[in-house]
């Protein structure tokens, strides 16, 4: 089934050529079904590679979504016009009304500022006190898991010695969750970040779960027991060339970083990385729509202002 989009999405063309199942907004209005609700908060500079990249993951579920992008309006983009945002993204004051099933806050390359000193904190605390009562379940992607985590639970960021860039092994910690049916024992994952966060901190501070860890990259991928939290430090929604891309940029940036692990063969950066984790970002995203969201969420999202058991309100 498709997911939904404005035909004008520069994302659509694309993915229709890779044979990804798009419909445009005048089309699902002819289908007598409730589509799946999905907000992205978009908080990447390369904003539409990283709307494809997420839409590309999305489409591959046999759901029909309507999905509405969104960018904080106390944040001046650098990297993405401002008539693509008047476009085709919209404001908290646009969406605080609205109920979704589901909401994705991606990365940011912040990470090593402190949250209180990032231009768009206070709108997105806002954020996440909303989605409290306006969302079913929440998919933190790297540094959104950690702010995530900061702000719900206390738990910090740890700068590392060196920043983390490659492709990695995890092994699944939690087989029986359903966020981890289908896959192996061990799967390999893109990372590309300054800091973590530490287990010790979130066997303290939360009841979260583990699903996935690795000797290297440490946690990888926790969740709620209800699954209506999920934080994922790694970017499985990470094109072939998106690590290359960052190191080159980096390099032009006088960084002075080290190439990618695991990424190029022989760590020759004139060779076509290969894509290794494909396999596993399509599963877990699906896992992710399918068992946290549309086997849960109800019919009627305004109900989820009620439910008063989120977040440890009972």
């Amino acid at each position: 089934m498709p997911i939904t989009l404005d035909k004008k999405l520069p994302a659509v063309d694309l993915l229709k050529s890779e044979n990804i199942f798009v419909m445009d907004s005048g089309r699902a209005q002819n289908q007598d079904i409730r589509p799946m609700s999905i907000l992205i908060l978009n908080l990447m500079p390369t904003k539409e590679a990283t709307e494809t990249q997420l839409l590309r993951l999305l489409a591959n579920t046999p759901l029909q979504m309507n999905l509405d992008l969104l960018y904080m309006a106390s944040h001046d983009s650098k990297n993405t016009k401002a008539t693509h945002l008047e476009t085709f993204y919209k404001t908290f004051t646009e969406i605080k009304d609205k109920y979704y099933d589901g909401l994705i806050i991606t990365g940011a390359p912040v990470e090593t500022l402190p949250f209180e000193e990032v231009d768009y904190w206070q709108e997105l605390k806002e954020v996440f006190d909303w989605s409290k009562t306006h969302v079913y379940s929440t998919l933190h992607l790297c540094w959104g898991a950690q702010a995530g985590l900061y702000y719900r639970y206390g738990v910090d960021k740890v700068l590392m010695d060196q920043k983390l860039s490659g492709i990695f092994s995890q092994k699944v910690a939690k087989t029986e969750s359903p966020l981890m049916r289908g896959f192996d024992d061990q799967f390999v994952s893109p990372h590309s970040r300054h800091t973590e966060v530490r287990l010790e901190d979130i066997e303290a501070l939360t009841n979260l779960e583990i699903l996935a860890q690795g000797d290297e990259v440490g946690l990888s991928i926790l969740a709620s027991p209800d699954m209506r939290e999920v934080y994922s430090f790694g970017h499985l929604e990470y094109d072939r060339d998106t690590l290359g891309k960052e190191y080159q940029r980096d390099l032009q940036a006088g960084k002075n970083p080290k190439i990618p692990e695991n990424y190029y063969d022989h760590d020759d950066v004139t060779s076509q990385p290969s894509m290794r984790w494909n396999l596993a970002a399509a599963t877990f995203f699906s896992n992710w729509i399918n068992y946290a969201v549309y086997q849960e969420t109800p019919y009627r999202l305004e109900e989820l202002e009620n439910d008063f058991s989120f977040y440890g309100y009972l």
